[in-house]
């Protein structure tokens, strides 16, 4: 059984399950969801708790053998199970497969799985789970939509703000959710319910952001260019490798460059996308980058990237002097605002 995330309060109010499997990169909201499901168990007489981690030590024994056993009280018993690679292997497919056929009744399981890759999601084991329990699969908060969720969650404690504020403490956590929460929980501590003004957002929250060098290329290719500066600003101010940056950068001029160079000869863009694995939020931001950048500007972006390699190797790069990280910025430039 399927479930969003926004109908599991319904749900527990109503029943609870044996089986619970969350699945996502969104640590903060799956530690929410999880322990709405700890606090339900509760309620209906989970006294004891088994934690187990996939590690490289781990026996999948373990796992039936805490699923057969009682509770030393004779109560239900709470088991979690936690794979953080996601990735169970042979025999951990084949144990999950057969756990989520003899569940026992007297217990209720919790499994949390990280966001699982394309390949992973067509696993026996996956659709085992997926047709036994309920199964949770929370997205990532994106960056466009960051800003409402932090006013939904504002709202929950009878605060508000404008929409200047919003994107103002979107701004600050950029790529941090855990961080985001923590700020508007300060928020609650600061100030009473109502409306916040610009000037106390500002004076309450601190530049929290945890820059990503893949949400980097989510900016350049939105043409975001505040976003972008500020980012790779962030980045170099955080101590990222600068190779990586680099690494990056190009690998999405050299993707651009093979879809337009499709796009040219005729071939529609939803078969490129589909060929060179596209989808999901990247799918939409690559369609009207590749229409507004040309052939030559991507050619000539590749070949900018070779020069700045060379500076960030210590070699002399014909068209740059002074700062890579300078560089590097202004090749960006030309992917988020082509001239």
């Amino acid at each position: 059984m399927q479930l969003r995330i926004d109908a599991l309060d319904a749900h527990l109010a109503k029943t609870l399950a044996p089986l619970y499997v969350i699945t996502s990169d969104e640590h903060l909201l799956a530690l929410e969801a999880a322990d709405k499901m700890r606090k339900a168990a509760r309620q209906h007489g989970c006294t004891e708790r088994d934690v187990l981690v996939v590690d490289r030590s781990f026996k999948w024994g373990e796992l039936l053998a805490a699923n057969q056993s009682q509770s030393l009280f004779g109560d239900k018993k709470l088991i979690e199970l936690r794979i953080p690679t996601g990735k169970p292997g042979k025999e951990g497919g084949q144990a999950l497969q057969h756990y989520a056929t003899t569940l026992n009744p007297d217990n209720v399981t919790i499994i949390s799985l990280p966001k699982l890759d394309w390949a992973t999601q067509k696993a026996a084991w996956v659709s085992s789970l997926q047709q036994t329990a309920v199964y949770i699969d929370i997205p990532l908060v994106e960056r466009a939509q960051l800003p409402n969720w932090i006013g939904v969650r504002m709202a929950a404690q009878q605060q508000s703000a404008d929409r200047q504020s919003l994107d103002f403490v979107a701004d600050r956590v950029e790529g941090n959710l855990l961080a985001a929460h923590q700020e508007i929980q300060k928020l609650a501590l600061l100030h009473p319910p109502g409306k916040l003004s610009y000037e106390q957002i500002q004076d309450a929250v601190l530049n929290v952001a945890r820059y990503d060098v893949f949400k980097l290329n989510e900016a350049m290719l939105a043409g975001d260019v505040p976003r972008l500066v500020r980012m790779v600003n962030g980045l170099k101010g955080e101590g990222e490798a600068l190779p990586l940056v680099l690494w990056a950068i190009a690998e999405e001029c050299r993707t651009l460059l093979k879809l337009k160079s499709g796009v040219t000869q005729g071939r529609p863009i939803g078969a490129l996308l589909k060929e060179y694995r596209i989808w999901g939020p990247r799918e939409r931001l690559m369609e009207p980058a590749v229409r507004r950048l040309s052939l030559t500007t991507l050619e000539t972006a590749l070949q900018q990237a070779a020069q700045i390699d060379k500076m960030v190797k210590g070699l002399r790069a014909k068209a740059y002097a002074g700062d890579a990280w300078d560089a590097l910025l202004q090749l960006s430039l030309k992917i988020a605002r082509p001239s």
